[in-house]
């Protein structure tokens, strides 16, 4: 899943609006950070696949440090330890952050190991089982979170169209047919792992990044305007 993970910070940030926006929108993204740093290091491997849809065309051998179930619980951990000093952030910070881990799990194609170097993975597959209806699925659970999202903030007197119109670009660009992913996963090694790696990174920093930007400037403008 990849824009799925902002429409769920979104709607974190909608359902607790005095909760600082970063943690929330940072948060939901935080494990593909990693993982992408991990993939360009070497931790975690990545093996290029133009058939592995519907839009990664890579095949996620090893991502047990940061997408394993136990690993996810430990960074969400980690993350929620940046924002402590406010307990109520720091959990909701874990919360946005293990979201990641429980809104993969459908698409994953078993991939998700218990712990590192488990034999036993998780992931129902509906990548390796839809493709392309996979996509549109996620597409659908995006237009849900992004409507209860809108509406919450517009009752607000907030508007978020900038940050859904962020949604809606980030989703086509990354789809079976625009994904840059796809170009990557035809190059030689070591630059495809490296590409990919510092792809998801940034996939996840810059739009989260953003969003928050967008999210909080909408909730200044608001604040001006109120007399």
């Amino acid at each position: 899943m990849y824009v799925g993970h902002f429409a769920i910070g979104l709607a974190l940030k909608a359902r607790f609006p005095s909760t600082p926006t970063l943690p929330l929108l940072l948060g939901v993204g935080f494990l593909d950070i990693l993982d992408g740093i991990f993939i360009m290091l070497g931790w975690d491997l990545v093996t290029p696949n133009l058939a592995a849809g519907p839009y990664l065309f890579f095949d996620l051998t090893f991502i047990d440090w940061d997408h394993s179930l136990l690993a996810a619980v430990v960074w969400s951990v980690v993350w929620a330890g940046f924002f402590w000093k406010d307990r109520r952030v720091a959990v909701l910070a874990f919360i946005a952050s293990f979201s990641h881990f429980l809104a993969d799990w459908p698409m994953h194609n078993n991939d998700l190991a218990l712990l590192p170097h488990s034999q036993t993975h998780l992931g129902l597959g509906l990548w390796g089982r839809l493709g392309t209806a996979s996509w549109v699925i996620e597409g659908i659970f995006v237009a849900v979170l992004a409507a209860y999202a809108w509406q919450s903030a517009r009752k607000r007197g907030v508007n978020w169209t900038w940050p859904l119109v962020v949604l809606t670009v980030a989703f086509f660009n990354l789809s079976p047919w625009l994904s840059p992913m796809k170009h990557i996963a035809v190059l030689d090694e070591p630059t495809a792992h490296l590409l990919h790696g510092l792809l998801v990174t940034l996939g996840f920093l810059v739009p989260g990044a953003l969003l928050t930007w967008l999210v909080d400037r909408e909730a200044r403008k608001t604040l001006v305007l109120r007399p």
